[in-house]
């Protein structure tokens, strides 16, 4: 039992070097993501003996815990449900995730919705028919205490339920290929961003204002990234704080001088007044770059 204890604690002790090489030294992000998962390393999670899986809130299946691995998500009541779902992006991960490691993953979905009645809409309007557990009385969270930075509310762990690494995979693309390392066994270095051809680029503005409009309306806002280096830019991938914004751009890659435009749709679910977010990954030093949108939606 000590071997194998002491095994996953070097296990994890090299997980935490790689998540920690995904952050520049000048990044605060860094320590807040050190104190956090040295508190999860090897915590084993417990779920609810009475979850009970449905897909698309309405056909209960079963769904038993036998993978050797897992990625537990977790989704609270609080804010803007749509946004914290990502559900487009889950399933993309989901079916890349699968493609890749068959059989050796399993996803465990839980939520605790303000109205169940909210989840059922947009599990069906997105289409999403992976088993999920509405766990209206947050039992998971009671368990298992989770932090309050919604950012790690999504865990990687062994047949065991124990936290292998931390972090979502759907707001950081970098944390997505941590997963698909250790999933697929491959070797996690703290150095890998070390020898990634890094260009330099310029933003023509990182905040655009919508102003008012028919919340009817889909509006579209143009964002200008130019390569000022002498290296090709690549787009490595783009994350949205909200399944209410879809993303348009190129996917060649930007050589020395020239322009890309990231074009960024909004279409309101409702009226109201949004601010919302695009994280950029590139290969550049000033990468993630976040793009913003804001306006009322009446």
């Amino acid at each position: 039992h000590d071997s194998y204890k002491t095994d996953i604690q070097d296990g994890c002790h090299i997980v935490l070097f790689g998540i920690l090489g995904l952050f520049s030294c000048k990044d605060k992000q860094r320590e807040v993501v050190m104190s956090m998962f040295r508190e999860w390393e090897g915590k084993e999670l417990y779920f609810p003996s009475h979850s009970v899986f449905t897909i698309q809130g309405r056909d209960t299946v079963d769904y038993y815990l036998q993978a050797k691995k897992k990625i537990v998500v977790y989704v609270d009541s609080t804010g803007c449900t749509s946004c914290k779902l990502q559900l487009p992006e889950w399933k993309k991960i989901i079916q890349t995730m699968d493609s890749l490691c068959p059989s050796e993953l399993q996803f465990l979905f839980y939520f605790t919705p303000k109205e169940k009645q909210d989840i059922q809409r947009l599990l069906l309007e997105n289409r999403f028919d992976f088993p999920i557990c509405i766990d209206k009385w947050d039992s998971i969270n009671i368990i298992n205490k989770f932090p309050k930075n919604a950012n790690f509310h999504t865990f990687l762990c062994n047949e065991k339920n124990e936290v292998m690494a931390i972090g979502n995979p759907v707001h950081n693309l970098k944390v997505r290929e941590l997963y698909l390392k250790i999933i697929q066994g491959r070797e996690v270095k703290s150095d890998d961003e070390d020898n990634v051809v890094q260009t330099i680029v310029d933003v023509d503005k990182v905040s655009i204002t919508m102003g008012d409009f028919d919340w009817q309306k889909e509006q579209k806002a143009t964002f200008t990234i130019k390569n000022i280096g002498d290296k090709p830019l690549a787009i490595e991938g783009v994350d949205t704080s909200c399944g209410c914004i879809s993303v348009e751009y190129s996917k060649e890659p930007v050589r020395p001088g020239m322009d890309l435009k990231i074009f960024v749709i909004y279409k309101a679910d409702y009226p109201e007044h949004f601010s919302k977010t695009v994280t950029v990954h590139c290969n550049s030093e000033s990468s993630p770059i976040i793009l913003k949108i804001s306006g009322d939606a009446k």
